[in-house]
């Protein structure tokens, strides 16, 4: 990175923003992993003016920036991340009849509670996803046969220029655990979804039900960002998916701890952070992990997660 670039660039914020542009900022805190070192620089954006004036002044000096949501599916490097990031705090919810427009940095949760109380049914799988509404559109977020990119209508997004407009849902080109915003880096500041009336207290029993089974299989109130790989495409499964924890259990991954970090119990494709753990425990047990699916099964296992900052290969 250019010294010059990023000085220049912390002083014209600082003009814009003052002591809301934080320097050398942890990102413990702001990810669910509960690891991970500094970023250069953040800036908490609670409108789309601000988002979009932020995006623009950082790609101009041509700093590395991260987009960051809830901090659900990401694990952040223990050197940390050198540019800005910036954490999408657009907040707001709007009823349309049977559209629900949020801003991205809601709660997925609470708006799946939030269509519930109005009789809207759509989004129960959503239920016990962590993360916010951008980011379940960014991965598309998914869950008993359904995803985010199924009620979808429309999304306001900022591209890395900071121009703003709003796109229907084929744009995104939604695959499983992915969009077309991860190779445009394109960011999500509202979003609305097509729901359907419903029966509020059907819609309750349903959200209960996947609540339930969630919390008999998942770590509740521990450090995790959930499933660590992604399911492999399949034909002859199913969904059209083998399941990477299915792989995972058969090789013994439950029980396998790496410093602080160690698989769930519960579930062979969720690690957890025992409260001790650093990133590289939970790096490295991850390699260890997909090495043992390679040699048994010769399966490339692929993260679900996203990596941010600098994981340099070390041995495990």
């Amino acid at each position: 990175m250019n010294l010059e670039n990023i000085e220049d660039l912390t002083k014209a914020l600082k003009e814009k923003f003052g002591d809301r542009i934080i320097s050398n900022r942890s990102l413990a805190d702001l990810n669910t992993f509960g690891t991970g070192g500094t970023t250069r620089l953040f800036f908490d954006a609670r409108t789309v003016d601000e988002l979009s004036l932020i995006v623009g002044m950082a790609t101009k000096s041509g700093i590395p920036t991260f987009l960051l949501g809830g901090g659900s599916n990401l694990l952040v490097s223990d050197k940390g991340y050198d540019g800005l990031v910036i954490k999408n705090s657009i907040m707001g919810i709007e009823l349309r009849k049977d559209e629900i427009i949020t801003g991205a940095g809601e709660n997925l949760q609470t708006i799946v509670d939030f269509a519930c109380e109005n009789s809207l049914a759509g989004l129960e799988f959503a239920t016990g996803i962590y993360g916010t509404v951008g980011g379940a559109i960014y991965g598309n977020a998914g869950a008993y046969g359904s995803e985010t990119g199924d009620v979808l209508k429309y999304a306001q997004l900022i591209d890395r220029q900071g121009n703003i407009r709003v796109e229907q849902a084929a744009y995104f080109e939604f695959g499983y655990r992915d969009s077309k915003l991860k190779r445009t880096g394109e960011i999500v500041t509202r979003a609305s979804f097509a729901l359907n009336l419903g029966n509020k207290e059907q819609i309750k029993a349903k959200i209960d039900e996947i609540r339930n089974h969630r919390n008999s299989k998942l770590p509740i109130n521990r450090y995790t960002a959930g499933c660590f790989f992604k399911n492999i495409p399949d034909k002859k499964e199913k969904y059209g998916k083998l399941s990477a924890g299915k792989l995972l259990d058969e090789v013994g991954a439950k029980g396998e701890k790496f410093g602080g970090a160690e698989v769930f119990e519960k579930h062979a494709n969720i690690i957890i952070n025992d409260g001790t753990a650093s990133s590289g425990d939970i790096r490295r047990l991850a390699k260890k992990l997909k090495i043992k699916v390679k040699e048994r099964f010769n399966i490339d296992l692929t993260e679900e997660i996203t990596l941010l900052g600098n994981f340099e290969e070390e041995s495990i």
